[in-house]
């Protein structure tokens, strides 16, 4: 099973970036995503931002992420 979650860009740092998981501020690795901007919301997978997302998405992922766990 794959597990991915949603997060808002807080830092950029070169090739990485600190991101917040309601929260919880993690760095992660934004090769994949570098157009990314802070303030912008993406889909975290293993440690890499896997897709940019728009805010609206993004709540609605925080929901359901709060009923999963």
């Amino acid at each position: 099973m794959c597990l991915a979650v949603s997060g808002k860009i807080k830092k950029k740092q070169g090739k990485n970036a600190f991101v917040d998981f309601n929260g919880i501020i993690k760095k992660i690795k934004i090769d994949l995503t570098p157009e990314v901007k802070i303030g912008d919301y993406v889909i975290v997978h293993a440690g890499f931002s896997i897709q940019k997302i728009d805010k609206k998405e993004a709540n609605e992922l925080f929901k359901m992420q709060n009923i999963l766990c």
